[in-house]
């Protein structure tokens, strides 16, 4: 299929152009709008040719012409409501270029957001969680006009298909908790310190979602429980955060695609991004 030009909205490190070319979806030319010069790297590493644009809210300085194709996963703190009134960039940007397919991602959040996003796009979202293409749950809601999207099949993705080495086999997170001493949830007891909790989960089969925090999805060789102080002997021998390519096959990158910046930089980046192989997925439904 060949579609003309597309451009790319909070662009990060455009996985938005692996989906295309995953998806056999040829096109002339790739804007992208980011501001973060990490992403920006990582783009023009593995698509040279990609247009940067720059800061969304200039939008209206772009001069575009023949638009295919808009996409984008906006931050969720962009979004205000007043009544059900919503402003934001991205329909701005729809409504003036008018292209032929638009896709906006976010992550799930209040109804009244989302219902407000539903009534200004005039469709209602798809939801899906990259648990079915990959081993991170990680759920979401897409707003597009491609037609009859359907989920995609369950691939049966494991995290041991992902992971580098099997010492840390279970899937985890570390989060502060208010634990008594038998490591019970203490949650309103406000004489109970809170600590560093690691939390091994009960189904190994999936590590939590990536986010631009480590901690947020780590694994470990402890059994499915909660362990006190997870930064001090012995339960920090007991896990360790994920690699930056265990985390690109999460989000269904190539291996080593973000190379080329920061290590910390690539996580940041890669929990920015989209799960690849979901976007390629809707992207099949183009007529």
């Amino acid at each position: 299929m060949k579609i003309r030009n597309v451009l790319g909205l909070f662009d990060g490190i455009s996985c938005g152009q692996v989906a295309l070319q995953r998806a056999g979806i040829k096109h002339d030319q790739y804007y992208a709008s980011e501001i973060d010069k990490n992403p920006i790297k990582v783009t023009q590493k593995n698509w040279p040719k990609t247009v940067q644009l720059g800061d969304i809210t200039k939008w209206r300085d772009w001069d575009l012409e023949n638009i295919d194709l808009i996409i984008g996963g906006s931050p969720c703190q962009g979004f205000s409501t007043a009544g059900r009134q919503l402003n934001f960039d991205f329909l701005d940007i729809v409504n003036h270029y008018k292209p032929k397919y638009w896709l906006l991602e976010n992550v799930v959040m209040s109804n009244d957001v989302r219902d407000a996003i539903s009534a200004a796009l005039g469709v209602e979202p798809v939801f899906i969680n990259s648990n079915l293409v990959s081993a991170q749950n990680r759920k979401r809601y897409y707003w597009t006009n491609i037609p009859d999207v359907v989920l995609p099949t369950d691939r049966g993705i494991k995290l041991s298909d992902i992971l580098e080495s099997d010492d840390y086999p279970n899937a985890a997170n570390v989060v502060g908790r208010r634990l008594n001493a038998d490591g019970v949830r203490k949650d309103y007891d406000k004489s109970v310190p809170i600590t560093q909790c690691l939390q091994v989960r009960k189904d190994s089969t999936k590590v939590p979602c990536l986010t631009t925090v480590s901690k947020d999805a780590v694994v470990s060789s402890l059994p499915h429980g909660r362990y006190r102080d997870a930064y001090e002997s012995p339960v920090k021998d007991d896990w360790r955060d994920l690699t930056n390519l265990e985390c690109e096959r999460l989000q269904t990158l190539p291996d080593g695609y973000t190379e080329g910046i920061a290590e910390t930089q690539r996580r940041r980046a890669i929990g920015n991004g989209w799960t690849v192989d979901v976007i390629t997925h809707i992207f099949g439904f183009m007529k």
